[in-house]
């Protein structure tokens, strides 16, 4: 497999053309200004010894020089042995929780950015493993499937907010259904679902659900957001900061539904953890989850790159001694007027 290990580099191949450019108009100035000092028939006995071809003889080398120095600042590599790799891993899908109730602050700076902060931490820690994302609130919807792209997980869940939901409310149900679609029918026995939420205003079919993916090999844990006590959920009315109201015109409190989630995580045959120390519950996912019987995966890939960048450069170098070495005044051939 060939490629270039630093591709950037031969972005400047579009500098040649301007070079060129450049010594195109150097040369005609050259000849104006010859022409003000004699005329084409008088020049010639006026500068015996000056070569007519050897400024373009010099310029092509360097122009090859310079060419052959960008592709060995690319590095062309080949790949020289290719092997199967195979390793163990679980696929997990970590699913955030994106209603409007985790705008509530009654974890410092509100729940969804402590829920994010806490699902970018366990991604880190679960690297090795296969990591995808599932957004929901009202409904669900897959934001990326397992993949080891540890980079896009992070992304995704930094950019996550209820504005990407496309209804409110929370359904643990479709959240789970979900997942039950997402991972491979033949490989759930290596499979866990992570579910980051409140827990408020769960969907009666949540139980039902988790039980059938349990059942499948998938195991749920859960991890609550928030407190007891609760907190209310900051909006933006009008312009000004004010708080969701209910329909008599008083304050939505919004409380953590502990209950819920444990009885989830246990339908699920999981664990259900509080986001408090999100250090230790992600290292305890970790540990929990490394448990888990893993499937073996099998990786074909390049495992070795010779790189040719050397041959390129000391072709470039050897250019440019050679121009160096060619003067400026005529040849022997020149003399003999064979070019002429």
């Amino acid at each position: 497999m060939f490629r270039f290990e630093h591709p950037t580099f031969l972005y400047a191949f579009a500098l040649l053309p301007l070079l060129l450019l450049v010594f195109w108009w150097f040369w005609r100035w050259r000849k104006r200004a010859i022409g003000r000092f004699a005329d084409s028939n008088l020049a010639p006995l006026l500068m015996p010894d000056a070569s007519r071809w050897k400024h373009r003889l010099k310029f092509g080398l360097v122009l090859l020089a310079l060419a052959f120095l960008v592709v060995g600042m690319a590095n062309p590599q080949w790949g020289t042995k290719r092997e199967k790799v195979k390793r163990k891993s679980v696929d997990v899908l970590i699913a955030l929780d994106i209603s409007n109730s985790m705008y509530a602050e009654d974890i410092p700076p509100n729940r969804l950015e402590r829920a994010k902060k806490f699902a970018e931490n366990l991604v880190e820690k679960l690297k090795g493993e296969r990591i995808g994302l599932i957004l929901f609130a009202g409904s669900a919807y897959l934001q990326m499937p397992v993949t080891t792209d540890y980079a896009a997980a992070e992304l995704f869940l930094r950019s996550a907010s209820p504005d990407l939901a496309a209804s409110q409310g929370t359904d643990f149900g479709e959240c789970i259904g979900l997942a039950r679609r997402a991972f491979q029918d033949d490989n759930k026995a290596h499979q866990a679902l992570v579910i980051i939420t409140d827990g408020e205003n769960h969907d009666g079919s949540a139980l039902e659900e988790a039980g059938k993916a349990r059942d499948e090999g998938i195991i749920q844990f859960t991890v609550g957001v928030g407190t007891e006590a609760g907190g209310f959920i900051p909006m933006d009315v009008g312009g000004r900061q004010d708080f969701k109201r209910d329909e008599n015109g008083q304050p939505v409190r919004t409380q953590l539904n502990e209950p819920v989630l444990k009885e989830l995580a246990e339908k699920g045959g999981g664990i259900y953890f509080h986001i408090n120390d999100s250090d230790a519950v992600a290292e305890a996912l970790q540990t929990r989850i490394d448990q888990m019987e893993k499937q073996e995966l099998e990786v074909r890939s390049f495992s070795s790159f010779n790189s040719y960048f050397q041959y390129f450069t000391a072709i470039a170098l050897l250019l440019l001694v050679v121009e160096f070495l060619i003067s400026w005044r005529k040849g022997r051939l020149e003399e003999r007027d064979i070019f002429r």
